[in-house]
């Protein structure tokens, strides 16, 4: 087994730390952070980010958690997302967009402060999936093809 070495960091914020509201709903909903990736797997065909919220209350969400971005068979030798930037393939967000939408809290219940966790994942194949794949078919098709993943977690509390 070899160790993994895929890597993602933002240079908008650290890992575990606070999210810039410039990239949230308080600000611009529709601006991403720029993402760094390296350490791609020889053998890599594609890459996949999904990033989510898994701290919706269950009283909006019965699943707790908020899809905010898909993104689909990004090429291979991708080092940057840029901000406000997107590559690959877009799928389709909770809000059933093809777009990245930022974090967004609901301040009237708890956790006030959430989790978003951008996962990056190097496959060994591109993936046979139209634009607007659900999150749940990006991930049923990476099934068995994942070479390497990490990730990201940044976290928001509305202003």
């Amino acid at each position: 087994m070899t160790t993994a070495t895929l890597k993602l960091t933002s240079p908008a914020f650290a890992e575990g730390g606070s999210i810039p509201s410039r990239y949230t709903c308080d600000e611009d909903r529709s601006l991403s952070p720029a993402l760094l990736i390296s350490g791609v797997p020889a053998g890599a065909k594609s890459l996949v980010l999904i990033m989510d919220d898994p701290d919706v209350p269950r009283q909006l969400r019965a699943d707790g958690v908020f899809d905010h971005w898909t993104l689909f068979n990004i090429p291979a030798d991708t080092r940057e997302i840029p901000e406000g930037g997107s590559v690959g393939i877009a799928g389709a967000n909770g809000a059933g967009n093809n777009a990245y939408t930022g974090p967004c809290p609901p301040p009237q219940y708890e956790p006030s402060q959430h989790r978003y966790v951008f996962a990056l994942y190097a496959l060994d194949q591109m993936l046979a999936l139209q634009a607007g794949a659900s999150k749940t078919a990006v991930k049923a098709a990476m099934h068995g093809h994942i070479l390497d993943q990490t990730q990201l977690m940044g976290r928001y509390k509305r202003k």
